[in-house]
């Protein structure tokens, strides 16, 4: 991996010195050189060069001194490191150059085999300084994408061993739909409808998020949450509360000549869920999820409700019925039900 360097010193004969000390690295592609004159033309050189990994600075150069260059760079290019060499190598300018953050310091005359230690191990240090700002932005990133029980996981002992392994817990599933979506998109710019409804998402998860619910999926329009631990189903009634007047309450501007009042049509069950990674090793595409009859009895539910709705069954509404206001809908025949269920709407 080549190395890209900046001297900077007003020294005539310092660029000739460099190239000759080290033409066989240049040659083979292992460093590269910028030179500059002063600390003004370095922050210029600087600019044209972002990928600059290493920084030879002198001291006592005209227009911008070494010091003064250090304060810009340590502050504004952390990833850079920068190695004084100077013929001021008295206790204070050194210990002005490392409280500035010089990465280490080098005394004229110099010994250029010492420089190129210097230099490797300077390279080394901003690999690794960089690897790791990478790999925070990746995990960033990822965090995006990915739920954070679902990193929780990832990072068990034994996660590799555990991909196709599954447990069955007591949860509570939600699923939330945006009414009349579909119909909106179809007046809509795509872009537009991609920006709307990341705006009503993110209304109704931060809700999900307070109670300390994680979204599963998105699916098209909706979203499936899922509940754990303690009081998992009072917690997710709440957050079905909260996303619906969060959505209702919407103030989110439309195009124009587009009405739009958005409603929410919510299902809630609880009880035992499988959880673990749903998909295939060989495609190397696995979903971390629950399923079971619970995930599908709550999405029949959503399908049931109104907008504006939160539906639960009968067993539901007899495990919440003294914590929340509920009324009784109808008795109804879900879709892959043999047996028509009863329904109540969570008022408040």
């Amino acid at each position: 991996m080549k190395t890209k360097i900046l001297v900077v010193d007003d020294e005539a004969d310092l660029e000739l010195l460099i190239k000759q000390k080290f033409r066989r690295k240049i040659r083979e592609s292992v460093y590269e050189f910028v030179f500059a004159n002063n600390g003004q033309e370095a922050l210029e050189r600087i600019g044209e060069n972002p990928d600059t990994d290493v920084i030879l600075s002198d001291i006592n150069m005209p227009v911008m001194d070494g010091l003064t260059l250090l304060t810009h760079t340590h502050a504004q290019h952390p990833a850079m490191k920068t190695v004084i060499v100077s013929a001021y190598g008295d206790l204070g300018n050194l210990r002005t150059a490392m409280n500035r953050g010089a990465f280490d310091f080098v005394v004229k005359p110099v010994d250029f085999t010492d420089l190129e230690v210097t230099i490797e191990k300077t390279a080394d240090q901003v690999r690794q300084l960089r690897d790791t700002l990478r790999a925070i932005q990746e995990n960033n990133i990822l965090k995006m994408y990915v739920d954070e029980t679902v990193l929780n996981f990832m990072t068990r002992p034994d996660f590799e061993n555990r991909l196709l392994a599954s447990e069955t817990v007591e949860a509570t599933v939600v699923f939330l739909d945006i009414c009349g979506f579909t119909s909106l998109a179809e007046k809509m710019a795509p872009t537009d409808v991609v920006s709307l409804l990341n705006t009503y998402f993110d209304l109704m998860v931060k809700e999900i998020i307070a109670q300390g619910g994680y979204v599963d999926k998105f699916m098209g329009d909706a979203v499936m949450a899922v509940f754990r631990g303690e009081h998992h189903l009072d917690r997710a009634i709440d957050a079905a509360l909260s996303a619906r007047s969060a959505l209702q309450e919407s103030g989110t501007p439309l195009p124009a000549g587009i009405e739009f009042r958005p409603k929410v049509s919510i299902g809630v069950n609880t009880g035992e869920v499988v959880s673990g990674n749903i998909g295939s090793a060989s495609l190397k595409r696995l979903d971390y999820t629950v399923i079971g009859d619970v995930v599908n009895m709550s999405q029949r539910l959503q399908s049931a409700a109104k907008p504006g709705q939160i539906i639960i069954s009968e067993a539901v509404y007899l495990k919440v019925k003294e914590s929340f206001q509920c009324e009784f809908v109808s008795e109804v025949t879900l879709k892959n039900k043999a047996k028509a269920v009863k329904i109540y709407e969570v008022v408040e």
